[in-house]
């Protein structure tokens, strides 16, 4: 699995084998089973997870009621709020798949950064690109309707159709799971016509 993260990172900056020898040496890698609650609300958390292979997901429980508001698959890091803000978390995170995360925390980071300056570099870009892609998932949402939310779905994250309970579908989506089956079913409707 090391191999994967070895790849992703490739992407931003090159690694020696030494590099990647201290990154094992921290034993970071966990394997969690589908249904696994990673976080709870009002738990404090310290963890930081970054997704090798897997689903995972966050949500509030308002009024009894799941509200999803994001998933995390391959490549898709997560730092939960309550882990920058030091205060109990808001909300849940769970695994919707049998999941191998990277699980780190704020001081393993620094000491990362510490012995591979150009990890701060690379996470500074992550971070940066996380955000404007936030940014426009927001926008998208606020200022689009459940259909067009749906097919933006569709042509950005397709594999969720699949990997992803209907019902955490339609939350995610704002939406009841009825209103996704009526949907759904209008939108091939007309692909078909």
């Amino acid at each position: 699995m090391q191999d994967v993260l070895f790849d992703f990172i490739s992407k931003y900056v090159s690694l020696t084998e030494d590099e990647k020898n201290i990154i094992i040496s921290f034993n970071t890698f966990r394997t969690f089973k589908k249904g696994t609650t990673l976080l709870r609300e009002g738990q404090y958390s310290n963890e930081v997870y970054f997704v090798l292979k897997g689903c995972i997901r966050s949500y509030y429980l308002i009024d009894g009621v799941e509200k999803t508001t994001a998933f995390y698959t391959e490549m898709e890091g997560l730092t939960p709020h309550c882990v920058t803000s030091k205060a109990p978390s808001q909300y849940y995170i769970s695994c919707i798949e049998d999941s191998i995360l990277n699980v780190s925390n704020p001081e393993m980071d620094v000491e990362v950064f510490n012995k591979f300056p150009k990890f701060e570099s690379m996470c500074r870009v992550l971070s940066e690109e996380l955000l404007a892609k936030q940014q426009i998932n927001f926008d998208e949402f606020k200022t689009s309707s459940p259909e067009q939310r749906y097919l933006n779905l569709l042509q950005k994250r397709p594999d969720l159709i699949q990997r992803v309970p209907q019902h955490q579908l339609a939350s995610y989506l704002g939406i009841k799971p009825e209103s996704l089956s009526r949907l759904r079913a209008r939108i091939l409707t007309k692909n078909k016509g």
